[in-house]
């Protein structure tokens, strides 16, 4: 396995991972998540594959096949009234391809972004996790993560 900044190349790799997250939370909250659709198109991802603020990270097996990502943004709160002006990573998906999780590529490629990270200078990485997805959640609980923050709500 190799980690790796991702390229136009691994498009479609990207594309099969983003559906299989999809369909977890389409599964756990289809009133939230459309199910049968995309988070997005092509020409996003090579947007988003050539922005620097928002570096893409995959894992890719012998052959070149995508069997992980990690889609990351910097976030910096600059001149704000009441944040400090600290550099976050903020992982937005993590995804291990269906069949092979388990066997730490999720793990290896946390401690990649957790390492680019600090080669970048940032105070901390953040995420989010659905409470419908137990299985992140005790994920990101196996490597040390902590709750920063709790998102609530009451559907009406």
């Amino acid at each position: 396995m190799q980690i790796m900044r991702a390229n136009t190349s691994h498009i479609n790799g990207l594309n099969e991972l983003l559906e299989q997250v999809l369909n977890i939370h389409h599964e756990g909250r289809p009133d939230l998540f459309k199910g049968d659709t995309k988070k997005y198109t092509n020409e996003e991802l090579v947007d988003i594959i050539n922005d620097d603020n928002k570096p893409i990270f995959v894992a890719v097996d012998d052959t070149g096949i995508v069997i992980g990502y990690a889609f990351c943004m910097f976030i910096q709160h600059k001149d704000n009234n009441i944040l400090t002006d600290i550099k976050t990573l903020y992982i937005d998906d993590l995804c291990v391809r269906e069949g092979l999780r388990g066997q730490h590529i999720g793990k290896n490629l946390y401690n990649f972004v957790l390492n680019f990270a600090k080669s970048e200078a940032c105070y901390n990485v953040t995420l989010n996790v659905w409470a419908l997805n137990t299985s992140a959640k005790a994920f990101y609980d196996s490597l040390g993560m902590k709750p920063q923050k709790y998102g609530m709500e009451t559907i009406l």
